[in-house]
């Protein structure tokens, strides 16, 4: 998988600069492109169909795990995370949670729907801002992968016209990152990425 854009929507006193900043970012990305479809190919290809008709286009969920996986090997929390006590955010919210010297940092791959990556903004921006955590990294689809995913998934399209409100945001420190990702190639003697069967969102 790559990485075509990465939008600071929040950098704000020493950590945006710190060390512990750096490296969560380079472990984040080294995950992502670590991203791959069908896992074990080494390359994301995604199978070319709309998302938008029932039973078409490819899933979500399935497309974070190697990503998931590598960040445990770089030393994050991606099970039974620890408990932040301040602002909106629960642990339930993340995919994954890094403790460094200076605070906690969240991440959290996008498989829901628009209205669930504003809620995960807001839930982010707030618990910054009240010093739960230092930072936090948000993978959404690019607008030309979006197409082939389960239909209305939260993408960086749909998103950017609400930066200049997020970033009126203040706070004394922390960084929030969107991290937009896009498919290697497409092909049609690729799989498609299983939906989930429970109806909602989420594929």
């Amino acid at each position: 998988m790559k990485i075509v854009e990465r939008c600071d929507i929040l950098s704000k006193g020493r950590f945006a600069d710190s060390r512990a900043w750096k490296k969560a970012c380079a472990d984040v990305e080294k995950a992502i492109l670590a991203t791959d479809w069908p896992h074990g190919s080494g390359k994301f290809t995604i199978y070319p169909q709309s998302g938008k008709e029932r039973g078409k286009g490819s899933g979500v969920v399935p497309i974070k795990e190697p990503c998931i996986n590598k960040l445990k090997e770089f030393g994050w929390k991606t099970e039974k995370l620890p408990q932040i006590e301040k602002g909106a955010l629960v642990t339930g919210d993340l995919d994954a949670l890094y403790e460094s010297e200076s605070g906690y940092i969240g991440f959290e791959w996008e498989t829901g729907n628009i209205s669930s990556s504003h809620r995960a903004i807001n839930k982010l921006l707030l618990t910054i801002q009240q010093g739960g955590i230092k930072g936090g990294i948000l993978i959404v689809p690019s607008d030309k992968l979006k197409p082939y995913l389960t239909d209305r998934i939260g993408n960086i399209g749909e998103l950017r016209p609400y930066f200049p409100l997020w970033r009126t945001i203040q706070a004394d420190e922390g960084v929030l990152r969107i991290i937009v990702v896009e498919q290697d190639a497409t092909s049609t003697s690729v799989p498609r990425i299983p939906k989930g069967t429970n109806g909602r969102a989420k594929g």
